[in-house]
Parts: C-alpha cells; sequence; structure tokens
C-alpha cells in the first residue's frame, strides 16, 4: 500500500478531529497550504483546527476561514487541548517539531494520533507515521495539491481550495520567478480551468501596503540598505529603534530583502533584524549561491538554497560582521 492510500483510507475510515499545523511567523505558503487542505478534509465531515505559534500577516485574510485560525501566543490552553484531542495532525511547511515551538511539545506527547508531514525543506525528521515531501517541489501548497491529485480527488478542488494552493505558489515562487518546475506550471494550469483568478491574486498579494509599510521600505532603501564593496553582496538592517520609530509590526517587513536583488550585480542578500531578545536575518540569493548553508552553519536556521532564515542571539553588529565575512568568503 503507497503512502496515498493510507492517507486515502485513513480520510475515509471516519469523520475525525484533525489539527493542522505550520511554522512560526507564518507565510503564504504555510497559510495557503493550512487552509486549502483544511477546507478539502472539512468536505469528508472531519472537524479541522488550523494552528499557528504566531500570528498572519493581515495581507491574507481574503482566504477563506482565514479568521478561524487559532494562533498559540494568543490561545495558548485552547491550542494545547486541540492537540491532545487531536487523531490526526498535519505538519505543514516545517520538517521537525522544533519548528513549531512549545506545540511541537504537545505534538510529541499526543501519541494516539496519526502524524502526517507534507513539507519541502531539507531534513524531514522522524516524528511522522506518514510522510509527504520532496525538496525540488516549488511549495507546499503544490505538494498537497499533488496529494489530493493522486489519492483521486482533483475533483474535489474548488476553487476556494484552489485560491489558497495558487496562493502558496505564487508567494514561495516570487510569482514563478524561482523555484520553479515544470510540474508548477501544469499545477497552476489546472487551478486556473477551475476558475482560480490568479490576477486577483497577485493584486492581493502584492498591492496591499499600508502607507506605514511603504514609509518602512523607503526607509529601508535609502537608510539602511548597505552594498558591501568589491562583493556581489548587500544587507538591510534594522535596529531596536527603527522598530519602535516605525511601530514594526508582523509582516511588515515582508518581501524588503527581495529588492536587493533588483541590482544585477547582487547575488545575496539579507535582512538583518534586531528584535528585543534576538536577531533575526532573512536570507536570499540568485542562481548557485546557497543561503540555506550559511543559515544553518551560522544563524540557526535554515530553509530553501536560494530563500532562508534563522535567528541568533547577540549583537546587532557582530551579526552583520559576521553576514559580511562571510559574503567576502564566498566572493574569493
Amino acid at each position: 500500500m503507497t503512502e496515498y492510500q493510507k492517507l486515502q483510507e485513513l480520510i475515509l475510515s471516519k469523520p475525525s478531529r484533525i489539527v493542522i499545523l505550520s511554522h512560526r511567523n507564518p507565510d503564504g505558503d504555510a497559510i495557503g497550504s493550512s487552509i486549502g487542505l483544511c477546507l478539502f478534509l472539512q468536505k469528508f465531515m472531519h472537524t479541522v483546527h488550523i494552528i499557528f505559534p504566531s500570528e498572519y500577516p493581515l495581507s491574507f485574510s481574503y482566504l477563506k476561514n482565514s479568521e478561524d485560525i487559532v494562533i498559540y501566543d494568543i490561545e495558548a490552553e485552547h491550542a494545547q487541548n486541540l492537540v491532545a484531542q487531536a487523531e490526526i495532525i498535519f505538519c505543514l511547511d516545517f520538517n521537525d517539531l522544533d519548528r513549531i515551538d512549545k506545540l511541537g511539545v504537545s505534538v510529541a506527547e499526543n501519541i494516539k494520533a496519526k502524524k502526517i508531514l507534507i513539507d519541502h525543506h531539507l531534513f524531514p525528521g522522524n516524528f511522522p507515521d506518514l510522510c509527504f515531501h520532496d525538496v525540488e517541489s516549488s511549495s507546499t501548497c503544490e505538494l498537497v495539491f499533488e496529494v489530493i491529485e493522486k489519492m483521486g480527488y482533483f475533483s474535489k478542488i474548488d476553487p476556494m481550495i484552489g485560491e489558497a494552493l495558487f496562493t502558496g505558489i505564487i508567494t514561495d515562487t516570487g510569482s514563478f520567478k524561482y523555484s520553479t518546475r515544470a510540474q508548477t506550471y501544469e499545477i497552476a494550469s489546472k487551478l486556473k480551468s477551475i476558475g482560480v483568478d490568479d490576477y486577483f491574486l497577485q493584486d492581493k498579494i502584492f498591492n496591499s501596503l499600508t502607507h506605514k509599510q511603504l514609509s518602512l521600505l523607503g526607509y529601508c532603501l535609502y537608510k539602511r540598505m548597505k552594498v558591501i564593496e568589491d562583493t556581489n553582496g548587500a544587507y538591510i538592517y534594522l535596529t531596536k529603534e527603527d522598530y519602535k520609530r516605525y511601530a514594526i509590526g508582523r509582516g511588515d517587513t515582508e518581501g524588503i530583502v527581495n529588492y536587493l536583488l533588483m541590482m544585477p550585480n547582487i547575488k545575496i542578500a539579507a535582512l538583518i533584524s534586531e528584535q528585543p531578545s534576538i536577531i533575526k536575518i532573512s536570507l536570499r540569493s540568485k542562481g548557485d549561491i546557497n543561503v540555506q548553508e550559511m543559515a544553518t552553519k551560522y544563524f540557526n536556521g535554515g530553509g530553501h538554497k536560494n530563500a532562508s532564515g534563522g535567528g541568533i542571539y547577540g549583537k546587532l553588529d557582530d551579526i552583520i560582521d559576521r553576514f559580511e565575512q562571510e559574503v567576502k568568503r564566498l566572493n574569493k
């Protein structure tokens, strides 16, 4: 029996209490894959709850049922109870339980629930009972589509499910600029064929910046952008004072690092943010430069070859210096 047949049997056996989990600071792929899978499972009369460790950007609130997502940081006890009572737990867009903070402990403690991983990051953990994993996939949304289709349920994908899955594909590929493969475009075509309006989605995703966010972007590019001399690297940094000055909140810095790669000579870029107790870094690259290795080795993180991130305790200046030195090493 294949993994797809095992999952199909699990879905069809009886209506179950299901929890869908994704990572802290959920992005379009985490949100889209979770909502898309949730809407699909509800067609089989399952009771489904989505739980994220932290809040998601409100720009994704156009997705159906996004208002029902449970946030652990806000409703910790409720979230833990849902995980404890779950009969099936789906883990989407993260590779191991430490990526969901304290929720990971709750998942590990629920020994009766079937645990299913759907993810495209490197090095999946050994905790799931069923694992659908492909690092070549553009996104977890692409994988969710493939899982549904290979179980024989393409006809169950309606426009609302399609919108959620297309959202993750758009955001994780940067509007089809990177991490694509032939299947990515085939899936996009199939989603359009069922009525998904990709223009509507692109407009919602990329044309929803507030005045504050645009002001912050201008400030970052004018005051906080640094090109590392005699290299193909650049970065933007933000201090604690910047966070106070612009009242920077969840999602306000999303996508800022990508602007650095608009310079033709820049192949590796970072957004380095000084937060109350940790320095966060978002890394992006072009071509064969592997920022996943850098994130893992130096910044306690991980991700993908051309898009990774991490967080580390230390001083802002030290983290900036570490990034600069690594860029210079790569340019030798």
